[in-house]
């Protein structure tokens, strides 16, 4: 099968190891500890007045932790014979990434040629390997690791060209990053899926779709992510009461978008029932949608009203978009970060755009919130479609169709060894038999 070169043997240990040893130079070269005093400021530094504590914020670093390695994780692992790449590639990918991340994002506010490590930095970094994660899961199943490690480090370099524009030249306020993380991810994620897609998945695969004990496996992810949530809003908003503003917009538009989700699932659904597919992903639509203007003053109410309005698109998208998407656009979207990610991710932008021309927070400009929404989607199909490009060369080891949504190709996996055993093992007893 020449057009598909999916052994691993050298190309993944060399391009994985050459990208550390590139990072660990440049990190000799230009990062150092942060002063002991954590004066040093973070990229955003309108945000940066915490720290006579230099691990004030670790708590909160914490929490964006657990959303990138656990939530991220296991709320991927739906597909029934593809969870160790999901959890596992997630891992790879974000370890990666957030090294990757912090050297880019950074690289704009050298101080004396240096870039000073901060747990507000490693915060910053660590949302920058969200962006990945999320085109992670529209790709899902149908990209080699050595593709993923390349689409990473594409991908986490445009997000800092982007999130460098939204911030320091448009002074938009984006503080929960509904457009410069999850508008971002989403849409570059579905530009990469358009640039590979596959006629020959057309009509399914007999391995994409989930078991009970998958789908259960995917839910720690959800109620991981929900609990967070209000951490990742919040962490980097100013200390004091915006901050304690993003924490609670967070919080009500999470509670009334998992009330809108539910009812919405029951009222498509046959005979009124819950699809899990919907209560994975759409029950948290609402963090995504309130993340622009988590810290304005929009008021409870507003916060839920946009979280309702979340969770009811999200999951019409799963319901009717989804499928049209596929087979009119070509598009085959894994996880549906689409909806989950793509429209709650522009209705947050048009939230902000909405709540800056109210007044809701001082300094913020609807005409430059509005450009930072055109940035973030301008970026990530343009950068997606490049990069999707690239990703489709043959030695970069896309798996043919018919191993997609596999962990066998990549992994060695416990049951295949245990039925190679005993295949084996038939196979000697009937050779004695014949002597």
């Amino acid at each position: 099968m020449p057009a598909y070169s999916t052994n691993m043997k050298l190309k993944f240990p060399i391009l994985a190891l050459s990208l550390e040893i590139i990072t660990i130079i440049l990190y000799g070269v230009f990062v150092v500890y942060d002063d002991v005093n954590g004066h040093s400021t973070g990229h955003n530094t309108k945000n940066q007045t915490h720290e006579e504590n230099p691990v004030s914020l670790y708590p909160m670093f914490q929490d964006v932790h657990v959303m990138i390695f656990i939530g991220f994780g296991f709320l991927m692992t739906f597909l029934k014979r593809y969870s160790f790449s999901s959890v596992g590639i997630n891992l790879l990918l974000a370890a990666f990434g957030l090294q990757w991340g912090l050297l880019l994002q950074n690289i704009w506010h050298l101080e004396d040629g240096k870039i000073r490590v901060s747990i507000y930095r490693m915060i910053n970094a660590d949302f920058s390997t969200a962006t990945v994660l999320i085109s992670f899961g529209a790709v899902l199943g149908k990209t080699s690791p050595v593709q993923l490690l390349v689409m990473t480090l594409l991908e986490i370099t445009m997000f800092c060209i982007n999130e460098h524009i939204v911030n320091e030249f448009l002074n938009a306020s984006d503080i929960g990053a509904s457009m410069t993380i999850h508008a971002f991810g989403a849409y570059f994620g579905l530009a990469v899926a358009r640039m590979l897609y596959r006629p020959g998945l057309r009509n399914g695969h007999d391995n994409e779709g989930s078991v009970y004990h998958s789908d259960m496996f995917a839910m720690i992810g959800t109620v991981y992510l929900w609990m967070f949530w209000p951490s990742f809003n919040s962490a980097i908003a100013e200390p004091g009461a915006p901050q304690l503003t993003a924490i609670i917009n967070t919080y009500f538009s999470l509670a009334a978008c998992a009330l809108a989700a539910y009812a919405t699932s029951s009222l498509v659904e046959k005979k009124g029932k819950l699809d899990m597919v919907h209560i994975q992903n759409a029950t948290l639509a609402g963090g995504v949608a309130v993340g622009t203007c988590a810290d304005m003053s929009i008021g409870p109410f507003g916060a839920m009203l946009i979280g309702v309005i979340a969770g009811i698109i999200s999951t019409l998208g799963f319901k009717f978009l989804s499928p049209i998407l596929a087979s009119h656009l070509g598009i085959q979207d894994t996880c549906g970060v689409h909806n989950l990610h793509g429209m709650p991710g522009i209705l947050g932008g048009l939230a902000g755009i909405v709540a800056a021309a109210l007044g809701k927070k001082a300094g913020t400009s609807p005409a430059f919130q509005a450009a930072a929404l055109g940035s973030s989607l301008g970026f990530a199909l343009i950068g997606g479609a490049i990069t999707g490009f690239i990703l489709k060369l043959p030695f970069l080891g896309q798996p043919p169709d018919q191993n997609c949504f596999d962990d066998s190709l990549y992994w060695e996996v416990p049951e295949e060894e245990e039925a190679g055993e005993s295949l084996t093992h038939t196979d000697h007893s009937k050779n004695k038999a014949e002597v």
